[in-house]
């Protein structure tokens, strides 16, 4: 069923009002969710509003207050997010580096102890629209399901990387996890009873397979890391560069007491103006995208795809037509807006 976004825009920032978070912090919130879903990031989006109500409602997601400003400079600054919630932080730390980019080049923020952010790629249109760079990754310190290539043991959360430029036309937006898949997927396709694609996943005795059910039985399996049996060295890498980007940088990490589900973010902002030029940064990127585009395809009746583009696609369709939703997730949704005496949307 397909629902208009105003529709859900509505419906998610009531739900969150109404679970005790400002205006403010719901809109950002609800806006960075629902544009997951229009990327066609389904575990990532609205999926994650009844997770998001219940650690509000326990109070693992702060409703109130502002980050603590741990270390400043003018074009590199560190917060602590107080375990504020997610989306907003992120909106806040891509204004001041945004506007500190525009006389310093570029500005990274780093926050720690903020909670969950969403889906990466939900964030880079916003700036990419201003002629921007945005660098964005994250990683999650209380938490672990991917083994360091050649180990059993968990250490690592996919820890996503993502960036976004400009071109003359649509951006380039890139968003993946440094492991074979993530934990949303994984815990999606156990409770339905569903297989991966392929083989993402190890079992506890080291054995790669495609059932998602080895990471619930013991002894736990884990996610692979990018790149899985054969060149997971390399997602093993860019784990690990992620956790020094994130962890390493705000000063609190896994050598920490873990609070509960979050996240430590790493955002940098970047002006091409600074450097050669926006334009000349377009034209060199217009030429890159140029030839990816005139690449001859590898299946027949296909056509070859920048990153992000199947995602903004998505997106500039369902203005039109309406978001088409994961199935569990009105249902998911319905008892919350029973509780706060809420109206469900209509599907269109």
């Amino acid at each position: 069923m397909q629902y208009a976004t105003s529709d859900l825009i509505s419906f998610a920032h009531q739900l969150l009002v109404s679970a005790g978070l400002s205006q403010d912090k719901s809109q950002a919130v609800a806006d960075v969710l629902l544009e997951g879903d229009l990327l066609g990031h389904t575990t990532h989006g609205l999926a994650l509003l009844g997770p998001y109500l219940a650690e509000l409602a326990s109070g693992k997601m702060r409703k109130d207050g502002n980050p603590l400003v741990v270390s400043d400079h003018p074009a590199a600054t560190t917060w602590d997010g107080q375990r504020l919630p997610g989306p907003w932080l992120v909106l806040q730390a891509i204004e001041l580096a945004a506007s500190r980019a525009a006389t310093q080049g570029t500005c990274t923020v780093v926050i720690r102890r903020s909670h969950h952010i969403a889906c990466l790629a939900a964030y880079h249109q916003r700036v990419t629209d201003r002629g921007l760079v945005l660098l964005l990754h994250c990683s999650d310190p209380n938490a672990a399901s991917i083994a360091p290539f050649g180990g059993l043991d968990p250490v690592f959360t996919p820890n996503p990387m993502s960036a976004g430029f400009p071109t003359s036309s649509l951006p380039v937006v890139m968003d993946v996890s440094t492991s074979a898949t993530t934990n949303g997927l994984t815990n999606r396709l156990h409770k339905e009873g569903g297989l991966l694609p392929a083989a993402w996943v190890m079992d506890g005795h080291g054995q790669p397979g495609r059932d998602p059910g080895v990471l619930f039985n013991e002894p736990k399996g884990t996610i692979l890391p990018l790149g899985g049996m054969d060149s997971g060295h390399k997602g093993y890498g860019l784990s690990c560069m992620v956790e020094a980007l994130t962890g390493g940088l705000a000063g609190h990490g896994r050598a920490d007491a873990p609070e509960g589900w979050g996240a430590t973010v790493f955002l940098q902002v970047i002006d091409p103006q600074a450097f050669a030029g926006l334009e000349a940064f377009r034209t060199q990127m217009d030429e890159v995208t140029r030839r990816c585009r005139a690449s001859r395809p590898a299946q027949t009746g296909s056509t070859v795809r920048l990153p992000g583009e199947r995602g903004l696609k998505l997106k500039a369709e369902a203005s039109c037509q309406g978001v088409t939703l994961y199935p569990n997730i009105m249902p998911m949704l319905q008892p919350w807006a029973e509780q706060f005496g809420l109206t469900m949307p209509k599907p269109l």
